[in-house]
């Protein structure tokens, strides 16, 4: 009796076996046919820096295995070319539809660009007092104002520092950071990140004077101690 059982025992242990390597056989070979239907997707044919403008010669088709590929990747270049990057995409990554975005869709988001807590203020500015327009996006600044007043009869200049590592939003109505392959454009405004409360310190001295602005490095900045505002 005990030798029927432990041979029935042993049968139903072989089919089981059996079963469960057949089972396993059968998902390698599923998984191997996924990944072996190649499939052709859109990748960077170099670094794309976060809000870079995407031009043709940026992307190019390349076969990836479709098992493997991301669920938002780009098959086809149609609609790529002229939208903007929302992150870095690295040489050889394929394109996901969901970093991209149209220079109309950037638009409808300048609010949410402000930092919480702070106002997003524009102040006029000419070739010098821009640094001969070569401020960016996403630089930083310190701000001066020359204001002439009389004193005896005699027209004095005072300069004075009125805003210090301000974030700069936009030049003109530019958002995002110029790249090689862009058209230069002049600008007349530049529109930077103030705590609320600073803001009508500003605008009452670009009214009785004018503005400077000073570009900030972006290197990482050593400790330097606080210059003085008057």
């Amino acid at each position: 009796m005990k030798g029927k059982v432990m041979m029935t025992l042993a049968l139903v242990m072989g089919i089981m076996t059996t079963y469960l390597f057949y089972q396993y056989t059968k998902d390698i070979q599923v998984t191997k046919a996924k990944q072996g239907n190649m499939v052709e997707v859109v990748v960077a044919k170099e670094a794309i820096g976060k809000n870079q403008r995407i031009d043709k010669d940026d992307l190019e088709l390349v076969s990836k295995p479709e098992g493997g590929l991301h669920a938002s990747a780009l098959k086809k270049m149609d609609g790529i070319e002229g939208k903007y990057a929302t992150a870095a995409i690295a040489q050889g990554e394929p394109i996901l539809s969901h970093r991209l975005q149209s220079k109309k869709e950037e638009e409808l988001i300048v609010a949410k660009k402000v930092s919480q807590g702070k106002r997003a203020l524009s102040l006029g500015v000419n070739m010098v007092q821009s640094v001969s327009n070569l401020i960016e996006p996403e630089d930083y600044v310190d701000v001066y104002a020359s204001i002439a007043k009389k004193e005896n009869g005699e027209t004095k200049v005072e300069t004075k520092l009125i805003e210090q590592r301000a974030r700069v939003l936009a030049i003109g109505r530019k958002l995002v950071e110029s790249n090689s392959k862009e058209d230069y454009v002049e600008y007349s405004s530049i529109t930077i990140e103030v705590e609320p409360h600073e803001v009508a310190k500003i605008v009452k001295a670009s009214e009785e004077g004018n503005i400077h602005m000073a570009l900030r490095s972006r290197l990482k900045e050593e400790a330097e101690p606080k210059e003085q505002e008057n």
